[in-house]
């Protein structure tokens, strides 16, 4: 078989060296594109022949352990919570969407009717369809969304907002990162802790997008768009110190920070930034408050001083989807 394809192959070159020796120009020229289009042809049917073809948005693995489920985080912001439950359920990896309603009032039936027929609809090109459930809970607490859930079948969870969007493949890819370190979070929104060098004590500031994309270092990834393992929520409601938990309360900020602190401390590493483009459907949140980096930077130093040190560790890993750069 071999000694044929190779005589198969001589055979052709004759032809082809023939040909371009008495052709005109143009024949040579058009002859020359039409070849490459067929070398082309040729090597995308072998990788299709012999299993290379590569889809990002969907999982090689069965069973909950290489599924996960979609936290949700809303607030008062019902159609970017109908968009964004729209979106995640047409993603193939997610097990479950956890809706965290913190709200006074309960939602109402017809968002509920809303909500359940869109996970219905946008799912039925899948295998499955994703469990859904609204989580109520009494008060208006950030650290809500990192309260254990009943009932959570996948030991991933990504936690995300109700105003950012992550296209599918780019979450698989990210899902991918994350079942290669389970223990370690993988998000896709990157920031920094940097050594306040104008202060003669140890203290720190908050470093926000731009000294991260100056630099290429990051200590934590904020879990508006964040995987992590589930074990995280229980350790985060029981086991982290309560007067972090009662400041992110009491200043409605900082529960990304607190849990990038909380994982940092059982693992001793760093995150897992994924490169990937995400869509912020909102116009307002948090962030856009002013003194926003002031308070930040507040808590990361009193947040140290209640663990004794500083337990983000830094990183310049950078994941980046090999299959769509062409630069590096």
């Amino acid at each position: 078989m071999k000694g044929h394809c190779e005589r198969m192959s001589q055979q052709w070159w004759r032809v082809i060296r023939l040909f371009f020796h008495n052709g005109s120009y143009r024949v040579k020229l058009v002859c020359g594109v039409l070849l490459v289009l067929a070398i082309l042809w040729l090597a995308n049917r072998a990788s299709f022949i012999m299993g290379w073809h590569y889809d990002p948005n969907e999982p090689k693995l069965q069973g909950s352990r290489y599924r996960y489920t979609v936290l949700l985080n809303t607030w008062k912001r019902d159609d970017l919570l109908k968009q964004s439950v729209a979106h995640y359920s047409s993603c193939k990896g997610v097990d479950a969407i956890r809706v965290i309603w913190s709200e006074i009032e309960p939602p109402s039936e017809s968002l509920l009717l809303t909500l359940s027929a869109s996970v219905f609809s946008s799912s039925k090109t899948l295998q499955r369809i994703p469990e859904f459930r609204v989580d109520l809970h009494d008060d208006d607490n950030l650290n809500n969304r990192f309260k254990p859930i009943e009932g959570l079948e996948t030991e991933a969870v990504f936690s995300i907002d109700d105003d950012v969007i992550v296209p599918c493949p780019t979450l698989e890819l990210a899902f991918s990162v994350w079942l290669s370190a389970p223990e370690s979070m993988v998000g896709f929104v990157p920031r920094m802790h940097w050594t306040d060098s104008k202060r003669h004590d140890t203290s720190y500031r908050y470093g926000g997008w731009w000294s991260v994309w100056w630099t290429g270092t990051y200590s934590m990834v904020l879990t508006k768009a964040a995987f992590f393992h589930k074990k995280y929520l229980d350790l985060y409601t029981y086991h982290l110190p309560p007067t972090i938990r009662e400041y992110v309360r009491s200043e409605r900020n900082c529960e990304d920070i607190a849990m990038s602190f909380l994982i940092a401390n059982a693992t001793g590493a760093p995150p897992f930034w994924v490169k990937g483009r995400i869509y912020e459907i909102g116009s307002t949140g948090i962030s856009s408050l002013t003194g926003h980096n002031h308070r930040r930077t507040h808590c990361l130093n009193y947040f140290s001083a209640l663990f004794g040190r500083m337990p983000l560790v830094a990183s310049n890993v950078k994941v980046v989807p090999a299959y769509q750069e062409w630069f590096w």
